[in-house]
C-alpha cells in the first residue's frame, strides 16, 4: 500500500457473519482497501462505509445513538480493539487496517 499524495490507504477487513452486510457470503472474510484522506478517522473510514453498504450501516451502529458502535460487532485497528490503542475518532495513518468481527457470546 502506497500513499498518493492526497489520501492515504487503508485496509478493512470484515470477517465471518459481519461481511454478509457488505456483500460477503457470511462466512470467510472480505476486504477493501479504501483511499481516504490523510487526518481521516476510524469514524469516518467506517461512516463512508456504511453509506455505500445500507446493511451495514443498520448493523454497525448503536440503534438509540447512530454516533456509537452497537454491541455485537468488534472493531479491530492494527490487531487492538478498539478502545485499547485507538477510538472512533483516532486518525489513522497510510497502511492502517481496521477489522470488523462478530461478537460470539454463549455458554
Amino acid at each position: 500500500m502506497t500513499q498518493t499524495g492526497e489520501s492515504i490507504t487503508v485496509r478493512v477487513d470484515f470477517i465471518s457473519w459481519v461481511n454478509q452486510f457488505v456483500g460477503g457470503s457470511g462466512t470467510g472474510a472480505t476486504e477493501f482497501d479504501e483511499q481516504v484522506p490523510p487526518g481521516e478517522t476510524v469514524r469516518g473510514v467506517l461512516n463512508r462505509l456504511s453509506e455505500r453498504h445500507p446493511k451495514l450501516k443498520a448493523s454497525l451502529w448503536d440503534e438509540n445513538d447512530r454516533s456509537q458502535i452497537g454491541t455485537h460487532i468488534e472493531i479491530i485497528v492494527n490487531d487492538a480493539v478498539l478502545g485499547v490503542a485507538h477510538e472512533l475518532d483516532s486518525q489513522l495513518e497510510e497502511g492502517d487496517r481496521i477489522t470488523l468481527a462478530g461478537q460470539y457470546v454463549g455458554g
